[in-house]
């Protein structure tokens, strides 16, 4: 069995991991180095290798617990509920995440773009499974007459790009929209769209 952290061991590997994310999600793992993982954590080079063996092992711990994060809004689309209000609430948990954690959306952003050589096998397992199930029950809500015909892996697609654009892109928005906030007048706007979209005729 692992031997259990003390308390000064789960404080230096919080400050790693957080260290790790600011680092990578700016640089990506390519473009990071441990020395500057280390210096961004205030920890000596040897120091931060008592708790991780490598850069790769930092980059995989940060991709793991930022995959967990990253499904959750989408597993909790509840097949039994309205379907233009879990669809809507779908865009603005995504919306939030993209406002509450921009690093790790823009490393997640950054893994993709290399060719996501970390977690391709999970894209193409557990998250090709997950939206698959979760098309079959947007294609129920659509056979029944609850929303209105669209494509089931595309809608997914739209609330992504129209979420996770406020983290990837953020100093686009906020150079077009200036002091306002952002993400008050998107959440506005995504309700808007998604019940015209979404709600029969």
């Amino acid at each position: 069995m692992t031997k259990p952290r003390t308390r000064i061991q789960q404080k230096n590997h919080a400050v790693i991991m957080a260290a790790g994310l600011e680092v990578f999600s700016q640089y990506g793992f390519r473009g990071s180095t441990l020395d500057q993982v280390a210096e961004a954590a205030g920890l000596s080079k040897p120091n931060l290798l008592y708790y991780f063996p490598s850069k790769e092992a930092i980059y995989q711990g940060l991709l793991v617990e930022l995959l967990e994060n990253w499904l959750e809004p989408l597993h909790q689309l509840n097949p039994n509920g309205n379907p233009v209000e879990e669809l809507l609430g779908y865009a603005q948990r995504k919306l939030a995440m993209s406002r509450d954690y921009p690093r790790e959306s823009r490393l997640f952003a950054t893994e993709i773009l290399q060719g996501a050589p970390e977690i391709k096998p999970v894209l193409e397992g557990e998250l090709r499974t997950l939206v698959k199930e979760k098309c079959k029950v947007i294609e129920g809500w659509i056979a029944a007459g609850q929303i209105r015909k669209v494509d089931p892996v595309h809608l997914i697609f739209s609330i992504w790009s129209l979420t996770q654009h406020y983290a990837d892109f953020d100093v686009q928005v906020r150079a077009i929209m200036g002091e306002r906030d952002p993400f008050a007048s998107a959440a506005v706007h995504l309700e808007d769209l998604f019940r015209q979209m979404l709600t029969p005729t």
